[in-house]
């Protein structure tokens, strides 16, 4: 049985988190050091899915197992991220364009990138947690979904950290 997430709540946290990743982690400063991460591709696009195709499910709704799946992505994402990228960002992403402004920018871009990686596991965390909560609410007499999916076990720690 699939079940389809219509909750207003969950759908602004899945709006929230959308914008903050596109404002805060992948924007053009970040990218191309996002781009270098080792993370499969089946890995990024399920975090675009979820990060940037609301429109598409925001009237149909969403699917509950692929929003366990984007979830495991974008934790394996922040955990790879901060291991990798948070150390190293500054040195990835070299010297740039020298104009001011744009330096500026680039080096709060820089400077904040691992407070808006803690911010955005946070809200992939709250997200899942919601989930959960949904999940066991609706299962009533069958094994909730998230239960049955293998990957899941490891997203505290990932997102936590």
């Amino acid at each position: 049985m699939v079940m389809q997430i219509r909750e207003p709540e969950i759908i602004r946290l899945i709006e929230q988190i959308g914008a903050h990743y596109k404002d805060n982690i992948s924007n053009r400063f970040i990218r191309p050091a996002l781009l270098q991460l080792p993370l499969e591709k089946q890995s990024w696009d399920l975090i675009e899915i979820l990060t940037e195709k609301i429109e598409q499910y925001r009237y149909q709704g969403f699917h509950l197992d692929e929003l366990y799946r984007q979830i495991v992505a974008a934790a394996r994402f922040v955990a790879l991220a901060r291991k990798e990228l948070v150390p190293t960002l500054r040195n990835r992403l070299g010297g740039g364009s020298s104009a001011s402004s744009e330096k500026v920018l680039r080096d709060m871009a820089v400077n904040n990138f691992a407070s808006n990686l803690q911010l955005f596991a946070d809200l992939v965390n709250e997200l899942y947690i919601k989930l959960v909560e949904l999940d066991k609410k609706n299962s009533k007499g069958h094994i909730p979904q998230y239960s049955q999916v293998p990957e899941l076990q490891d997203i505290g720690r990932m997102l936590v950290g």
